[in-house]
C-alpha cells in the first residue's frame, strides 16, 4: 500500500530525495598526505595544506579517485572519464580556506540506478543523480568550554564522496531501505565503512509534499541525519509539519533545517542556499580530472561480487527463498559465514541456523558476525551432525548453547555428554511399548480418531530417552503401534 499523509483535505503524497556522504576508505586525504584515523586527539592529523597555510596547494589522491569509480560502478552508474574540482564558497569556523573544494558542473560518476528490496517482497529501483568528490570540512566542539567553542581540524581535507538520488522515493519506509543498501554496496566495494555512528556515513534528506497528480513542490533539507531510524522518523515528522502549514493557508519556505530526536520536530537551521550564492568557479590549482576507459574496464573487471549478484547466486544455487537470500547477502561478512556453514551440506538448513539461532545470539550479546563465539567451520559442523542423524534438531539447540559458552567443538561435546542419538529401533520400541502401556486412556483417544494426542506421546518418549531418540523412527513405530 502506498504511503500517504492524510490531512484535512485528503490524501498528500510525501516526495524524497537523499544526499548521502559517504567518507572514502583511504588512508590520508583528498589532497594531503594527512592521516584518516578515527579517534586521533584533536588537530594531531593535519598538513599544512589541510590547515590552508599560505602557499599550500592540493595534490589529489589518486586512491581516493579509485574509490569514487569503483562506487560508481557498483551503482551501475556512467563513470566521467573527464571531471572537474570547483571552489565552493561559504564561511565554517572549521573550513580553513573559507571554501570547500567539491565538484559541481562536471562530477567524476553521472547517473546510475539502485534496486531496493522491500520487505513485502517487491523491488524499487531508484535513480541516482550523481556522485562527486568533495574535502569535507573540520569539527566544532562546544562542549569543551562553557564560553569557547574549539576546533578539530582532523576531519577537514578527508575525502567524501557525496551521493545525490534522484527524488524517487515516496515514504519513509523506502528511504530507510536505501540508506541500507546503500551501506551495504558500500561495505561490499569497502570504499567506505558505513558507520553511521562515527559520522563515516551521514544523509541529507529533502522532503517535500504535494497532492497526487501535482508536480514537485518547494522542498526543505533536513542536514546531517546520523541513523537510518532517525532518516525515517525525521521524514514523517517534516512531511506531517508541511502539510498542517499548507492546510493551514500557509506556505513551505526552501530552508535548511536540524532534526532534534529528543523533541521529535525539525527546526529551522539556515535559509537554503542555492548554487549561485556558493559563487562556485573551477579551482585554479587543479587540473582537470582524466581518467581513460582501460582504468575504468580494470576496475570494474576486479569489482567483487556484489549484493544483487550474490542474492541472485544464493537462490539458484542454495534454492533460498527471496527473503532469506537477501538477509544473507546484508553484509558481506554474513554472507561468506553462510557460504562456509553451508559447504557440502543441507543449505537450507544452514540458512535457519545463521539467520535465526545464530542471528539472536549474536543480538543478545551485541555482537557482530566477526565477533562470533561460534566459528562458522564449527557451525557447519554441528549441522552435520543434524543431517547425519547424529543428534536430533533439539538436542543440537543445547549443544549450541555449550559452543557458544565454551568455543567446544560440536562433536567432542556430543561424545563426552552422551548426547548422540538413539537410533537402534529394539531401544526406541521398548521405550514406545513403555509409554503407550502407561498412559492407556490416551492411546484409546487416539484409536477413536484423535490424532492430535500424538505429539503428547512423541513428547513423552523424547522424555524418556533424554531426548536422544531419533524422532522420524519414534513417529513410525508410534503409529505402527497404534494402529495409525
Amino acid at each position: 500500500m502506498a504511503y500517504s499523509i492524510q490531512g484535512k483535505t485528503g490524501a498528500w503524497e510525501v516526495v524524497i530525495g537523499l544526499e548521502v556522504h559517504a567518507q572514502v576508505v583511504s588512508k590520508s586525504k583528498l589532497f594531503s598526505g594527512a592521516a584518516t584515523e578515527f579517534g586521533a586527539e584533536p588537530n594531531t592529523q593535519v598538513s599544512l595544506v589541510d590547515a590552508a597555510m599560505p602557499g599550500m596547494l592540493p595534490v589529489i589522491n589518486a586512491r581516493c579517485v579509485e574509490q569514487a569509480v569503483r562506487t560508481g560502478l557498483g551503482l551501475n552508474a556512467k563513470i566521467n572519464l573527464t571531471s572537474t574540482f570547483e571552489r565552493k564558497n561559504y564561511f565554517y569556523p572549521d573550513l580553513p580556506f573559507g571554501y570547500q573544494i567539491s565538484q559541481y558542473l562536471h562530477p567524476v560518476v553521472g547517473e546510475g540506478v539502485m534496486t531496493l528490496d522491500m520487505p513485502d517482497g517487491t523491488t524499487r529501483d531508484v535513480g541516482i543523480e550523481r556522485l562527486h568528490l568533495e574535502q569535507d570540512a573540520g569539527k566544532s566542539l562546544h562542549d569543551q568550554d562553557p564560553n569557547r567553542t574549539f576546533i578539530d581540524l582532523n576531519r577537514a581535507g578527508v575525502a567524501l564522496m557525496e551521493i545525490v538520488s534522484k527524488p524517487d522515493l515516496r515514504s519513509p519506509e523506502e528511504a530507510g531501505a536505501y540508506v541500507r543498501k546503500m551501506r551495504t554496496i558500500l561495505r561490499y566495494l569497502d570504499t567506505c565503512d558505513g558507520n553511521m555512528e562515527q559520522g563515516s556515513l551521514r544523509c541529507d534528506v529533502n522532503v517535500s509534499v504535494r497532492k497526487a497528480g501535482e508536480g514537485l513542490r518547494t522542498r526543505c533539507e533536513i542536514k546531517n541525519v546520523n541513523s537510518v531510524r532517525f532518516v525515517m522518523q525525521a521524514i514523517e515528522i517534516e512531511a506531517e509539519r508541511q502539510v498542517e502549514l499548507y492546510e493551514s493557508g500557509g506556505s513551505v519556505i526552501q530552508e535548511t533545517r536540524l532534526y532534534d530526536p529528543d523533541r521529535g520536530e525539525t527546526r529551522p537551521m539556515r535559509s537554503k542556499e542555492e548554487a549561485h550564492d556558493y559563487r562556485y568557479f573551477p579551482d585554479p590549482d587543479l587540473l582537470p580530472l582524466a581518467l581513460d576507459q582501460a582504468y575504468v574496464d580494470r576496475l570494474r573487471a576486479a569489482l567483487p561480487e556484489l549484493p544483487d549478484a550474490k542474492k541472485a547466486r544464493f537462490r539458484v544455487l542454495y534454492g533460498l527463498s527471496p527473503a532469506d537470500a537477501t538477509q544473507l547477502t546484508a553484509e558481506r561478512e554474513l554472507a561468506a559465514y553462510f557460504e562456509t556453514v553451508a559447504e557440502g551440506r543441507d543449505a537450507k538448513i544452514a540458512a535457519n541456523w545463521t539467520l535465526q539461532e545464530l542471528t539472536a545470539m549474536l543480538n543478545k550479546r551485541g555482537l557482530t558476525i566477526t565477533e562470533s563465539p561460534v566459528s562458522a567451520q564449527q557451525l557447519g559442523a554441528l549441522i552435520g551432525l543434524i543431517s547425519d542423524n547424529t543428534i536430533s534438531g533439539r538436542i543440537a539447540k543445547d549443544v549450541f548453547e555449550e559452543m557458544v559458552e565454551t568455543g567446544g567443538d560440536p562433536v567432542k561435546i556430543v561424545d563426552a555428554k552422551g548426547l548422540r542419538q538413539i537410533t537402534d529401533t529394539g531401544a526406541i520400541e521398548a521405550a514406545v511399548d513403555k509409554v503407550i502401556a502407561e498412559n492407556p486412556a490416551q492411546a484409546e483417544q487416539y484409536r477413536s480418531g484423535d490424532q492430535k494426542v500424538t505429539g503428547w506421546f512423541v513428547g513423552q518418549i523424547m522424555k524418556a530417552t533424554g531426548g536422544k531418540a531419533n524422532p522420524k523412527m519414534v513417529n513410525e513405530l508410534l503409529k505402527k503401534k497404534l494402529g495409525g
